[in-house]
């Protein structure tokens, strides 16, 4: 059996459809969805390993935050387009992580960025330690 954590040769990629809402009146993706396509992506590879963020706060009262981003904009998406977004872990700490994250469009970089993500206590909003299959995952 394979480790579900264990990282992949290259990173994860999420595709992600352009529609007409994810656009701003000229016509291309509003720069904020970017990091909606970003959380989805995260949310998506954090599930085909297995886990549930749901599950994860339901039995250890621990969730993610984002503490902190970094957006760099180099070419439009527009309605219709099929992006890939793709998810790496940079770095990990005890109690959040880097994760570099890229928009594709048939090879064609669309947008990149690294996002903080630090886990906290539910109820106190406190950091508290990533989870240990997480935190093994990252460092190996």
């Amino acid at each position: 059996m394979t480790d579900p954590w264990s990282q992949p040769a290259r990173p994860y990629a999420f595709p992600v459809r352009v529609y007409w809402e994810d656009t701003d009146a000229g016509g291309v993706v509003f720069y904020a969805n970017y990091l909606k396509f970003f959380e989805r992506a995260r949310t998506e590879w954090l599930r085909e390993r297995g886990y549930s963020q749901e599950r994860m706060r339901q039995e250890t009262g621990a969730v993610f935050i984002v503490v902190h981003t970094a957006v760099r904009y180099v070419l439009p998406a527009r309605l219709d387009d099929l992006l890939q977004i793709t998810v790496e872990v940079r770095e990990a700490g005890k109690a959040s992580m880097v994760i570099a994250q890229q928009a594709w469009r048939d090879g064609c970089l669309l947008a990149e960025g690294d996002i903080k993500i630090g886990c906290v206590d539910a109820a106190t909003f406190r950091p508290r330690r990533l989870p240990a299959e997480i935190l093994q995952e990252t460092t190996t």
